[in-house]
């Protein structure tokens, strides 16, 4: 699962709200797709570019991730490398290209048995619980020092 981090939770956020508000989507389109529209967030590439180092592979994103070798000097293993570097896993990009989480569609009841893959609507929704759910982890991480750590530090 991805990093719970500011970073990551932003990122998925301003996905989501960028294909919400009419940023081109279209799952067949590898820069615009699901995967697309979160590598041009974090990268800060064009669906253009995208598309076209993806072009210079086989397959969707889900067998390009597959195929993921950080030694080569494919294209979209730039792109993909960046994503991983940024704090998502491989499984992630698999599973968002899908919508396919378990741990995010349980979070979601049964709305999870209507979410299509390629529906943006569907990916908002996806991405929007994505991020709500490692916003919680990282709620949960927090310790917060009680008042008597607080006072015995001070005064003993």
């Amino acid at each position: 699962m991805a990093k719970a981090s500011i970073e990551v939770i932003e990122a998925l956020k301003k996905t989501a709200d960028s294909i919400e508000n009419g940023s081109p989507y279209m799952w067949g389109h590898m820069g615009s797709c699901n995967c697309g529209n979160l590598a041009q967030v974090v990268t800060k590439r064009t669906k253009a570019e995208i598309h076209a180092y993806a072009m210079q592979g086989h397959g969707d994103w889900n067998e390009q991730v597959n195929h993921y070798c950080g030694q080569t000097e494919m294209p979209i293993d730039l792109i993909i490398f960046e994503l991983l570097t940024f704090g998502f896993t491989t499984d992630d990009l698999k599973h968002l290209e899908k919508l396919s989480d378990p741990k995010i569609l349980e979070r979601l009841g049964d709305k999870k048995y209507t979410l299509s893959h390629n529906h943006k609507d569907d990916v908002v929704v996806y991405m929007k619980e994505w991020a709500k759910m490692l916003e919680n982890q990282m709620i949960e991480n927090i310790i917060l020092p009680t008042f008597e750590e607080e006072y015995n530090q001070m005064y003993v």
